[in-house]
């Protein structure tokens, strides 16, 4: 079992090559499945809910299952916020291990909800909220590798972990849609009404599947991932990383209060927001009223815990970083790269059924979108090719950063992304007003993939920036923090494509996206670019 770490200094070369770059992969390389599976559970709605359309499972229509897509997003993004604190508070290795292990909850618990057609929808809710447990991670996850490698290669480090990490999104796109089509034990499987597809081919309709193998593969990996955290992970004990963590049951007890004030607020955010039919207040208040909402409550609530003395001067300690300007400018540009990198994510694969799955054509003056088009493309076969060229990418986009300087690259992909964006925009308003959408299919495939890998490699390059910019005691709250609000993509990009498609305009949701780049581009350029900015392309 590994011990506790104390006088770790990567940036002293000597120790470095001597020792501690050993130590530094091997948390590395045990931290990024743990991410990957964190990853996967989280955006695993993003195929469920195609499959539960394919079937019927349950009657469940179009608007709900993009709710259960909408409530995972913003439950894993609030998650982030206390997650941001969880190194300091409970150590990396321990911190790991919990998160990890409480994954088994969301991946038990859909198992179990669609192995009965009769599950009622709040279940799915509930499931859809706890795992965000699996967003969450990102943020400890992230904070605690940036604290292992020297500031000379942190875009490596940090790329490296989020990059290979974020592959659980393509391998719950790739594994839940091949794990359904063969029976891990004597379920009853349900029938596909429409015909659906995997990464080796279209399946027809009449076919069997089991949906719920989509949440019983995941215990198969997660049992060896969480036993070599726990054997091979460390926790770095110094005053600027994790100065007084304590027991392994009382590190336990702070994670698990924390994320409990996390789906708390989550929980009203959505009550908030959703309609009766959803089981919410009906009230449906915009979302940009009630994400700060949910931010303030959380933030507020978890400097409240009674959680003793050394809790509160730890999570005021770290609390400072709202008092830095660079925070906030961060915050945005990074929520331009991950936002939309986890948002796509989440939106794609449902995103390709309705608008490329129906013909859309005029019936007595009125354009309708309900027939179901004969030569539609497989949603599940393809949308897994965004998410994996993102992450692929990520790891190189850091490297690049390291040599040519963050805020230069992210300001070149940031017009990449403007450019992609309105592409993708002009094609998905041309299928969407066709009855042979399917024509249009892969020129708007092909730029939302450009659109993924630009979202790749500006994620590295603002992790380079961040390690720049910041100190040590801040570097990792921060890294957590602008993390956890960019995951909200999560749950506002499939919002926004949702009340897009309702509104027969899915291609305005792209048009606001190019306009948020435009203005992060001129925010990176104020900040990190023009000649008397305080840090000069770090």
């Amino acid at each position: 079992m590994a011990n506790n770490l104390v006088g770790w200094d990567p940036d002293n070369e000597s120790k470095w090559e001597n020792e501690q770059e050993a130590i530094a992969k091997r948390n590395l390389w045990i931290s990024i499945p743990s991410l990957l599976c964190g990853f996967a559970i989280w955006v695993m709605w993003s195929i469920i809910t195609v499959q539960m359309l394919n079937t019927g499972y349950g009657g469940f229509d179009q608007s709900q299952l993009f709710t259960l897509t909408a409530i995972a997003g913003l439950s894993g993004a609030t998650l982030r916020i206390p997650s941001t604190f969880f190194i300091s508070l409970a150590g990396g290795k321990n911190s790991i291990f919990i998160t990890t292990l409480l994954l088994i909850l969301p991946a038990a618990g859909v198992g179990v909800a669609l192995s009965n057609p009769y599950t009622p929808f709040w279940h799915f809710q509930i499931l859809a909220l706890l795992s965000g447990i699996g967003g969450g991670n990102f943020a400890s996850s992230m904070s605690n590798i940036s604290f292992f490698f020297p500031n000379k290669i942190q875009g490596y480090g940090l790329g490296m972990n989020a990059g290979l990490g974020n592959f659980g999104v393509t391998a719950t796109q790739i594994l839940i849609p091949l794990a359904m089509t063969f029976t891990i034990a004597s379920f009853e499987p349900q029938t596909l009404q429409i015909a659906s597809g995997t990464l080796i081919g279209k399946i027809p309709a009449g076919t069997e599947t089991y949906l719920q193998n989509s949440g019983y593969i995941w215990l198969i990996i997660l049992i060896p991932v969480v036993v070599a955290s726990w054997i091979g992970m460390n926790n770095i004990v110094d005053d600027h990383v994790s100065p007084n963590i304590g027991s392994l049951f009382n590190a336990t007890i702070k994670i698990i209060m924390m994320l409990i004030i996390g789906l708390i607020t989550a929980s009203f955010g959505l009550w908030l927001l959703l309609p009766k039919l959803a089981n919410g207040s009906g009230w449906l208040i915009n979302k940009w009223i009630v994400l700060p909402i949910v931010i303030g409550l959380t933030v507020g609530c978890l400097k409240l815990l009674p959680l003793g003395l050394d809790y509160k001067n730890n999570i005021s300690r770290q609390y400072k970083i709202f008092q830095n300007k660079h925070t906030w400018a961060m915050t945005i540009i990074y929520t331009m790269t991950f936002g939309s990198f986890i948002g796509y994510s989440a939106a794609l694969a449902l995103s390709i059924k309705v608008i490329f799955g129906f013909q859309h054509v005029l019936i007595d003056g009125v354009m309708t979108h309900d027939m179901v088009n004969p030569n539609a493309p497989s949603a599940l076969s393809y949308a897994w090719m965004g998410a994996f060229f993102g992450a692929l990418i990520r790891p190189i986009g850091g490297t690049i950063a390291d040599k040519m300087g963050g805020a230069k690259v992210t300001q070149i992909i940031s017009a990449i992304m403007v450019a992609s964006a309105l592409g993708v925009a002009y094609f998905m308003k041309q299928a969407y007003v066709s009855a042979n959408p399917e024509i249009y299919f892969f020129p708007f495939l092909a730029l939302f993939v450009v659109l993924f890998a630009a979202t790749g490699v500006g994620n590295g390059s603002t992790f380079r920036t961040i390690s720049q910019v910041f100190n040590k005691e801040q570097r990792g709250p921060v890294l957590g923090w602008t993390s956890a609000v960019a995951a909200y993509g999560a749950f506002i990009i499939p919002k926004v494509f949702g009340e897009q498609i309702k509104a027969t305009t899915p291609e305005n949701a792209l048009y606001g996206f190019a306009i948020f780049y435009l203005i992060c581009m001129l925010i990176n350029w104020w900040f990190y670019l023009r000649k008397k900015s305080e840090f000069q392309n770090p």
